[in-house]
């Protein structure tokens, strides 16, 4: 082959001689082979990357780490990112420099943190006044800093954002823009689109982010994909760069509410003054686009109301210190970029350092490098990122790195896999980075971005869950790590942000008992009111006040694992089949574009069961090969799914439709092969189809049966409750106390024995004691049936004087020796605390829930002193109890119980060490700490 004249690149000035065509094409062919097999064609100097090689953006980044080791050169990362041809990359070879270390951007010089106590701007009830909070009280202190390739590109304090936004909000309303109108804001990671973004809110406008292109010779496609969003964002206006305005203008055919697409410089320009324009809570703050991977995007409707419950709950679950330094490379047209670094380091007054997305996909270790130069304490990035930087990038690129700072690295926007973060933690530990410090999230854009946590400083939380019961029961049953492929690995994403719940649904919408699978819906303070402009898709999110995820999942100690999507789910023969495993696993096959495989669900013409399609694009060519790919994937959907794939498609590369953030569509991906557009499929058997039809018989009658089998018990049991309270009044006109109390007993006991529940109680021995004070968890209005079977029937429960309001109650709970208490009144409460003390001194036992009351929502509540402050004065024992179950059984506000496990803890008896105000807090402390280590749900705030 021969030589480029006089652009002859030279290995790294390394005395190696000039880098020939041979050489470079030797590694891509490589590399080509690795990621497909052996069946790669020669590749030519003028191939193009993307269309006859099939390298995408990340492949493009592995050929660059890999060009760089092979010849020990640092190349141009933007002759690179342009190059369209192998002749293009050995033009950039010709242009590298020697590999003598990695030289990233210097730490900038930043203002001082604000000192630890600094109040935070509470009370404001939009974006626009959270600015000028701190405007108002640290103006010059450095806010954001956008970070170059050599030295920091720029910085804003909140003074010089807050003057720059107002200059272009006068220009935007020079451009006749009115109060409410959208703004569509195409602009790449720099100062002007922060500076933007807000003068649009200034102005009254309503700010669209929208995906900027990479590379300005694809801006007009680009643009075209866009044409749905600022077509139903009724954008007025379009705000972009220079190099971008001329294709730009080609929208505006496609976009009729579209005015002007101008830039920020045009909106700078001298000339008139900015007319104020007020502010609410309520009012739209920004349209956010979701990344249309199951379909067209959808332009999620969110207030200044909703943006600032959302950052203020993700704040308080990450304890934002006024010391912390968020360091981010995400996208700011993404929400996780958007909201969770931008606006939230604003609303929290701490450094901000931002780099372009195409930074870290160009050379990915430039971003651990700035998290250590900047001591970055929190950032976050999709999962993807996080394998990237465990299992790609070189050594070299790490020498001396120092990640001891950072405490805070979110995981999402994305499935989270175990794998990935023990690979991460493994690879990073030597270079301080702590693994607790991981932490896996949920959110969605219908929610700002963040609804789930994990508690900090625990690390990451993995359950190994049995496949096949969740695929053929929808149950998550805890299995051992050795299970191998019958073993599922779920990430945890934790519990709910403070204000917001989930729960876990079936498809009728009932909720569903812990460690039950089903549709995860939520409702909170950060919650959309629906999508613009698509009154059809708003009705489907909603189910009355709950919110649809889209996801599915379950819920296990209060913590929400997800398990799939619901449009990615695949139903076939009463089994809910989850696409995620069989992709990576048939991605890393040898032969396999990895992150190019597909599985889904394709409508049987023979029944109401679904076809399991797997569609993996490969560049294989022999039938040999092919046919010897198609045998491998056969055997891994059987044990990874415990079925047989329907049809295995294999797909010339860029096939699989993807979202212009890199998710597959597989919705769009289904549509195609349905069209016969993907690739012939396999021709059924008759014994496949026979198979089909059984399938589809099963399913159809499964169903019914089920929900017929959750009613029946569910009437059962309210039939039971009926008898049971006919029962309890007439055990309670029996002449003596003590009888009655023992007949109430044998009464619980029979109507627990007929509900058909599983109940086990551990500790029983600890019973036996003649008098002590009883704490329990309240879960469920069942744990009084519960708690009356199993404790001796000389104990009386106290309960709230509420309950004495209902006559026919009152006179029930007297009956059986229920002493009420003051919850609210202060007087009261001192004088209903002097009888308990005196009943039990006079030899009474008595039951407490010390949490006070019980709702829907999981978790260990704080306690009430009551019941501690009696024991400890009485000298008795105390006997922490704890049910977990019943909240599944029966949750407050459900009229739908169900048949669930329930258990009973009874732990060792308590005594306080002195019988003061003081011996009672350790004892509470102390039953409070017990009865968290054996209820299964979060523990909450006291």
């Amino acid at each position: 082959m021969e030589l480029l004249p006089g652009n002859a690149a030279t290995a790294g000035g390394q005395g190696r001689g000039p880098v020939t065509p041979p050489q470079l094409l030797a590694v891509i062919e490589a590399m080509l082979r690795e990621l497909r097999g052996s069946g790669v064609p020669p590749v030519a100097l003028d191939d193009d990357l993307e269309r006859t090689l099939g390298i995408d953006s990340l492949a493009r980044m592995e050929l660059m780490l890999r060009l760089e080791q092979a010849f020990q050169v640092r190349m141009p990362e933007p002759l690179v990112q342009a190059a369209q041809t192998p002749r293009d990359l050995l033009r950039a070879l010709a242009a590298a420099s020697p590999r003598h270390g990695m030289a990233f951007v210097p730490a900038a010089a930043a203002s001082a943190p604000a000192p630890a106590g600094t109040p935070l701007p509470d009370r404001a009830l939009t974006l626009i006044e959270m600015l000028q909070w701190h405007v108002d009280h640290a103006g010059e202190r450095t806010h954001v800093t956008v970070l170059g390739d050599e030295a920091p590109a720029g910085q804003l304090s909140h003074a010089a954002l807050l003057e720059r936004a107002r200059a272009l909000a006068a220009g935007l309303q020079r451009a006749g823009l009115a109060p409410g109108e959208s703004v569509a804001l195409m602009l790449p990671t720099s100062l002007a689109f922060f500076e933007a973004f807000t003068g649009i809110l200034l102005a009254g406008g309503v700010p669209i982010p929208i995906y900027p292109p990479f590379r300005a010779s694809q801006i007009e496609d680009h643009l075209r994909r866009q044409a749905h969003i600022l077509d139903n964002g009724k954008a007025v206006l379009l705000i972009s760069d220079e190099q971008a305005l001329p294709a730009a203008r080609i929208l505006r055919a496609g976009a009729p509410a579209l005015r002007s697409v101008v830039t920020v410089e045009q909106l700078r320009a001298p000339g008139g003054t900015l007319t104020g324009v007020a502010h609410a809570g309520d009012d739209i703050a920004l349209l956010q686009y979701t990344s249309g991977s199951t379909g067209h995007p959808k332009g999620v409707v969110l207030t200044h109301a909703n943006l600032l419950a959302n950052i203020r709950a993700m704040g308080q679950a990450l304890k934002v210190r006024p010391d912390d330094v968020f360091v981010s490379w995400l996208p700011l047209y993404h929400d996780m970029g958007l909201i969770g670094a931008w606006l939230g380091s604003l609303y929290h007054g701490i450094a901000l350092f931002v780099m372009p997305p195409q930074a870290f996909l160009a050379r990915p270790s430039r971003w651990l490098h700035a998290i250590q130069a900047h001591r970055g304490t929190l950032s976050a990035a999709p999962n993807f990122a996080y394998e990237i930087l465990a299992t790609k990038v070189p050594d070299d690129e790490l020498r001396g790195l120092d990640l001891g700072a950072w405490r805070v690295a979110a995981n999402g926007a994305e499935p989270v896999h175990a794998s990935t973060l023990a690979r991460f933690a493994q690879r990073f530990a030597p270079h301080g980075f702590d693994p607790r410090a991981m932490l896996p999230v949920y959110g969605l854009a219908e929610n700002g971005v963040g609804l789930a946590f994990p508690p900090l400083g625990r690390g990451p939380r993995i359950d190994c869950i049995a496949r096949a019961a969740l695929h053929a029961a929808g149950r998550a049953e805890p299995v051992a790590e050795t299970a191998g492929t019958q073993g599922m690995k779920v990430v945890c994403c934790g519990q709910p942000l403070a204000g917001h719940e989930i729960r876990v649904v079936d498809a009728h919408g009932t909720e569903l008992p812990d460690r039950n699978e089903g549709r995860v819906e939520f409702r909170g303070p950060s919650a959309t009111s629906g999508y613009f402009g698509n009154p059809d898709a708003t009705r489907m999110l909603f189910r009355g006040e709950w919110l649809d995820t889209g996801d599915i999942g379950y819920i296990a100690e209060g913590e929400i694992y997800l398990t799939s999507r619901v449009k990615d789910l695949i139903i076939r023969a009463g089994h809910n089949i989850h696409p995620y495993d069989l992709e990576d696993a048939v991605g890393r096959l040898p032969g396999v574009r990895e992150g190019c495989v597909a599985v889904f669900g394709a409508t049987d013409p023979a029944g109401a069961t679904d076809r399991v399609v797997v569609v993996a694009e490969t560049r294989l060519r022999e039938p040999l090969q092919r046919d010897a790919l198609r045998q491998r994937v056969a055997e891994l959907s059987i044990a990874l799914l415990g079925v047989p794939a329907d049809d295995i498609v294999l797909a010339e590369p860029r096939t699989v439709p993807k979202t212009s953030s890199g998710k597959l569509r597989r919705a769009a991906c289904r549509a195609l092969y349905e069209q016969g557009r993907l690739g012939a499929a396999g021709r059924p058997v008759a014994s496949q189809l026979a198979r089909l039809w059984l399938d589809a018989l099963v399913r159809r009658t499964r169903e019914p049966l089920q929900r017929g089998a959750v009613v029946l018990y569910a009437g059962w049991l309210w039939a039971l409750s009926g008898v049971g309270a006919i029962a309890g009044t007439a055990v309670a006109v029996l002449p003596a106390r003590a009888v009655r109390k023992r007949a109430a007993r044998w009464v619980a006991r029979l109507v627990l024995r007929a509900s058909m529940l599983p109940v086990q109680v551990e500790g029983a021995e600890h019973l036996a004691i003649a008098r002590a004070v009883v704490v329990s968890n309240h879960a469920s209005y069942l744990d009084w049936l519960l708690l009356t079977a199993i404790l001796p029937a000389e104990m009386s429960f106290v309960a709230k004087r509420e309950l004495a309001q209902s006559r026919p109650l009152r006179w029930l709970l007297s009956r059986m020796g229920a002493r009420f208490v003051e919850r609210d009144d202060v007087r009261g409460s001192v004088a209903d605390a002097r009888v308990l003390l005196e009943a039990v001194q006079g030899g009474e036992s008595l039951v407490f829930f010390p949490e006070g009351t019980l709702t829907r929502a999981p978790g260990l509540r704080g306690f009430h002193m009551g019941a501690f402050v009696t024991a400890a004065q009485a000298a008795v024992p105390l006997l922490p109890v704890t049910l977990r179950g019943t909240r599944s059984v029966l949750r407050d506000g459900s009229w739908w119980p169900r048949r669930y496990p329930v258990q009973v803890h009874v732990d060792a008896p308590l005594h306080a060490p002195t019988a003061d105000w003081h011996g009672a807090l350790q004892l509470r402390d102390a039953a409070r700490q017990r009865i968290a280590a054996s209820c299964g749900e979060p523990v909450l705030q006291a």
